[in-house]
Parts: structure tokens; sequence; C-alpha cells
């Protein structure tokens, strides 16, 4: 992977997880790297994990890169604009996004009750909500303000995070069908900037080591999981390709590009890729 020493990057939703492991993989490529989120006091994450957007920058920094927390609420259009106002008067660009923010994975409890797998008809509402507003929508506007700059510039990377859920029906009806509904949405948009050099594409991980997740650890095989850095490593081998406006439009497995591009996970391994039919 070639060096990001030069790119301006922004990561929605880097507190933990999946956005934080982007940052990290961002960060050890030497780029700057804008972590957005709401988190800011430690223990006050959804469902009491750990992670703020201060800590990620500060590994970032550790890595090599350059670490900016911002804290913004991305269903509040007006802090995401001031999001990427203050990116353009400290930077005068930006070269990657990546849109990770998520919504709907709180409370899959409801009382003691696990409500996640059950059909539509049984679903909270608030959960579809969640979904398309802190997650589809949240993309769409925050791709709307990065295009706008990417155009002018005449270049730029979108990253849209998604799952196999959008082509298989996985979990409940909203969660494949917001999934769905993301891939199509950087399916059209990369049909309209292709022409303006930006590409836009949907990455899939596998099975990701997130807290969330090791908090299951003893029910789940992690013999093919990938750490969260591992996806960053992803994103930042997209970043640094030359060639990357070839790939506009498509769905990469995360595992995929690592077989691809050469890169290994944090802990020396390479996860195999899966295919729809093994998820």
């Amino acid at each position: 992977m070639g060096s990001l020493k030069n790119c301006i990057a922004l990561v929605t939703g880097a507190s933990r997880g999946v956005g934080k492991g982007i940052a990290l993989g961002l960060g050890e490529a030497g780029a700057t790297v804008y972590i957005s989120g709401r988190t800011v006091e430690p223990g006050k994450g959804p469902m009491g994990l750990p992670g703020t957007i201060q800590e990620t920058a500060e590994a970032v920094n550790r890595l090599g890169g350059i670490g900016i927390p911002v804290r913004c609420d991305h269903t509040d259009d007006h802090q995401v604009e001031a999001l990427f106002e203050q990116i353009d008067r400290e930077q005068s660009r930006i070269d990657l996004l990546v849109n990770n923010i998520w919504g709907g994975y709180e409370r899959m409890f409801e009382g003691n009750e696990f409500t996640w797998p059950h059909p539509f008809w049984m679903q909270p509402i608030w959960r579809w909500d969640a979904m398309f507003n802190s997650g589809v929508r949240a993309h769409y506007v925050a791709s709307e303000l990065a295009a706008k700059r990417m155009v002018i510039q005449g270049s730029g990377l979108i990253v849209n995070i998604s799952f196999w859920a959008a082509q298989k029906k996985i979990g409940n009806v909203a969660y494949s069908v917001s999934k769905a509904a993301t891939d199509r949405m950087t399916s059209y948009m990369a049909e309209e900037l292709k022409p303006y050099g930006v590409t836009v594409l949907s990455i899939y991980p596998g099975l990701v080591r997130t807290e969330s997740v090791m908090n299951a650890a003893a029910f789940l095989d992690l013999s093919n999981s990938e750490s969260p850095q591992y996806i960053g490593r992803a994103v930042a081998a997209l970043a640094s390709d030359p060639d990357v406006l070839k790939r506009t439009g498509t769905v990469c497995v995360a595992a995929a590009l690592g077989q691809e591009y050469g890169f290994d996970d944090i802990d020396g391994k390479r996860p195999v890729p899966l295919s729809i039919k093994d998820v």
C-alpha cells in the first residue's frame, strides 16, 4: 500500500468498532483523519461500550497519522455542515469520506425479549427509523457535502460500509432493506460522479472483532474473523490505488481486497473472503 501522507479523510462513527478500525488503518498509512462521532465521555457509548473520538484520534497519532476528533451528531444536518466547513477551513480539501455511522443496533432486547430476529410486523418502528436516519440518510447527507467539494477537485473517494444483508435477508427486514438501499445509493452516486473522477463504492466486512462482538466471543467462531483495523487497511489500499476509479459503483469484500492487494490483518493472518452462501 502506498503512503497516504497527503490524504485528508473523514471517517464517520469512529469512536469504536469498524469506524475506529478504519481510522487506525488510515492513520498507519499516514493520513490526516477527521474522526466524527457523538461519544466524548468514556463509558457513554451505546450499551456502555468503551471508546471515544478523542481516544481514536490519539491512537491514530501513535500510528503515524494525524487524528482530529470532532463531535458530530450525524442526524443533525447543521452539525454535519459545520464539520465539513471545519475541514474546509483547516485543509481546503477532502480526499476520502468513509460513511460508517449507523443506528438500529441499540436495544436489541425490549424488556427481556430479544426482538432483533422478529418478523417485520413484530419489529419496533424505531429500529427502521434508526437504520435509515442514522444510517442511509446520514450517508446521503455526508456524501452530498463531500461530493460538492470532490467535483470541484476532480478527484475523491467515497466508501459506504455495507454488508451481505443487502443481497440476502439477514437478521430482520429493516436491516436488509437499509443495507440494500446503501448499495443502491452507492451505484447511483457512482454513475453521476464518475465523469468528475470521483469514486463511490461499498465495502463488506466479514465477522469483525468489534467491542460488542468480543462481548459475545464465547458463543462465536472467530477463526476467520477480522480486526476492525483490517477494514481500515482495505480502505487505505483503495485510497492509495491510482486506478481506484475502475471500481466505482461496485461492492468490495474486505478480505478479497486483502488477497488482491496483499495486506494482512494485525495478527499476521489473512482472512478468507466470505461469499453470500457463507453468510
